[in-house]
């Protein structure tokens, strides 16, 4: 007891006459006691506050991690899940201080303000977002750079038969299906994930995906050996192989616990936004996760856009930020094909103001209503056309974005949409009701062309065509991509649209090596000669001695002027 306070109490009240000194000490014997107890609650009352608040925040603490393995909320003001996220664990916070010490505080006032802030955010953000008043920062998220036809020529090598991709998602998936059929062991245990995603490995575009624990018990028996091998299909030759990996996959999308992809990036980078991860292939076929970084640039919730990307070596966790510009070449899939549609429709809508959208709509152009991805150089890119608003069946043009960087190409080529030339394909055939499939943009002789696959009930490729993006009335069908070609070239000379602008160059020399491979059901020859870095790709249609054509043998090439190292040729003289 605190020694002033006795005394205190002592020299408070004097003995009175109608008490005993007996009385008196009694009394104050009592008093005492009582200020001795009163001091004693008051000072673990104090030390109360303090351990009953440092509960509240720890048990607050772990219902949120708790609910943040679940729900993978980045805390991030930015996140509209976090916003919400937020008031409900002030709130969880204040009732548990409140049960433990029966009492308010006015910590809760600038709680229950910060609560508030973060509902006005979620529910007012978007409309301090609002393109009404952002039509200018919206319309500039892509920067169209127009290119003319002869950019598109120079850009878009000429196809040969032997090189033009036949295999879309659909396609991959059976063919994936067929090849993961001939190994008992995998089937039993493992699905196949059907993404397939088109990527660029060492100069091919090929569909690639990963398998996946059948359900929950094979995950528990197979979970600590990793998923064995992955799925990669050539989209050109229809090679399929499942490749057997000396190190498993021990990180994916069907992993129950801790290695769940999403969940191991969220835990390493709780701070981030990213979109979901997809997989590829490093130049050395090391499989990694990519999943693309996000942030907010206009307002508060509008503008999304990616600053960067988050790698994951899917055998060993390995991780790794980039920022945008410093993403490495090899990686394909950084800017998803959702956004970059978005961002075009609202360049297309909004480059000449808001209002303008409403009234006049004077150069306004929106995106068709599909897209493809094509394999140029080291990258991938993603295609579709732009047409009016007016709704009619013609493009003025096609937009070309890298989905690595960005950059973006607009080719002012008009022509007939996608889906006008998916109709005049059909419509050769329109007896076998075959179903044509999203068209892939091609130079064909330095004709923009569309190239597309005719699919039966069952899914099954039976025919392919070729459509001219500027006359779709002309459509070559036909069994193979060889026979479809020629049809397709014999109507553009009858009719005179093809166009003999190829740059042409020639080459004599002595024969190096030559390989002869097969696409198709079509012998091609692959020659190079001695002093020369080129590889020349003739087919044996232009010349049937090609089959005698040997080492030593001195030869004079016609081909396509270009800087791949891979050209066509187009005439040969044995």
């Amino acid at each position: 007891m605190d020694p002033k306070k006795n005394d205190e109490i002592l020299d408070a009240e004097p003995v009175t006459s109608k008490e005993t000194d007996r009385e008196y000490r009694k009394r104050m014997k009592k008093q005492a006691k009582e200020a001795k107890k009163a001091y004693k609650q008051q000072h673990y009352k104090e030390k109360s506050v303090i351990k009953e608040t440092f509960l509240a925040i720890l048990i607050t603490a772990v219902i949120f991690v708790i609910s943040e393995y679940f729900t993978l909320t980045p805390i991030n003001i930015r996140s509209k899940a976090f916003l919400i996220t937020l008031p409900c664990f002030l709130v969880i916070y204040m009732l548990l201080r409140l049960i433990f010490l029966h009492r308010f505080s006015k910590s809760y006032i600038i709680l229950v303000i910060v609560g508030a802030m973060s509902v006005g955010m979620y529910y007012t953000g978007d409309y301090f977002s609002s393109k009404f008043f952002f039509a200018k920062e919206y319309a500039n998220q892509i920067s169209m750079k127009k290119a003319s036809d002869r950019d598109f020529y120079k850009d878009m090598t000429n196809v040969t038969e032997d090189s033009v991709p036949v295999v879309d998602k659909a396609s991959a998936i059976k063919l994936g299906d067929k090849n993961m059929g001939t190994i008992p062991d995998y089937v039993s245990q493992f699905d196949v994930d059907e993404t397939y995603n088109q990527i660029n490995y060492k100069g091919r575009a090929v569909r690639v995906t990963m398998l996946k624990y059948g359900n929950a018990i094979k995950w528990f028996s197979n979970h600590f050996d990793g998923l064995p091998a992955y799925i990669k299909v050539d989209m050109i030759t229809q090679d399929t192989k499942v490749v057997k990996l000396k190190k498993p996959i021990r990180y994916s999308k069907s992993d129950k616990l801790f290695r769940n992809i999403n969940r191991y990036i969220r835990m390493r980078y709780p701070f981030f936004m990213f979109d979901d991860p997809s997989f590829e292939l490093d130049e050395s076929g090391t499989p990694y996760w990519v999943a693309p970084v996000y942030d907010y640039k206009i307002g508060l919730f509008g503008g999304k856009d990616i600053i960067g990307a988050i790698t994951v070596n899917a055998q060993n966790g390995k991780a790794k930020y980039y920022r945008q510009k410093k993403v490495p070449a090899w990686v394909d899939r950084v800017f998803p094909a959702s956004l970059l549609m978005k961002q075009l429709k609202n360049t297309g809508k909004y480059s000449h103001g808001y209002l303008n959208t409403l009234f006049s709509q004077k150069g306004v152009l929106k995106p068709t209503s599909g897209y493809n991805y094509l394999a140029i150089g080291k990258d991938i890119w993603l295609y579709t056309g732009l047409t009016s608003v007016s709704g009619d069946s013609s493009n003025v043009g096609f937009a070309l974005i890298n989905t690595r960087t960005k950059e973006t190409k607009y080719y002012p080529i008009a022509g007939a949409t996608e889906s006008s030339a998916m109709k005049s394909a059909a419509g050769k055939v329109q007896e076998q009701h075959y179903t044509p499939t999203f068209p892939t943009l091609l130079n064909v002789l330095n004709v923009p062309t569309y190239f597309l696959s005719l699919k039966d009930d069952e899914g099954l490729v039976k025919k392919y065509a070729f459509v001219s993006v500027e006359h779709y009335e002309i459509v070559g069908i036909g069994d193979t991509v060889k026979s479809a070609q020629e049809s397709y070239l014999k109507q553009m000379k009858d009719s005179g649209h093809l166009k003999d602008n190829v740059a042409k160059a020639t080459v004599s020399g002595e024969v190096k090596g030559i390989k002869e491979v097969v696409v198709n059901g079509n012998t091609t020859y692959y020659i190079t000669l001695k002093k020369h870095k080129k590889s020349y790709i003739a087919p044996i249609t232009l010349n049937d001695q090609l089959p005698t054509l040997k080492k030593g043998d001195k030869i004079t090439l016609t081909y396509e002027k270009s800087k791949e190292t891979a050209v066509n040729v187009l005439d040969i003289t044995l």
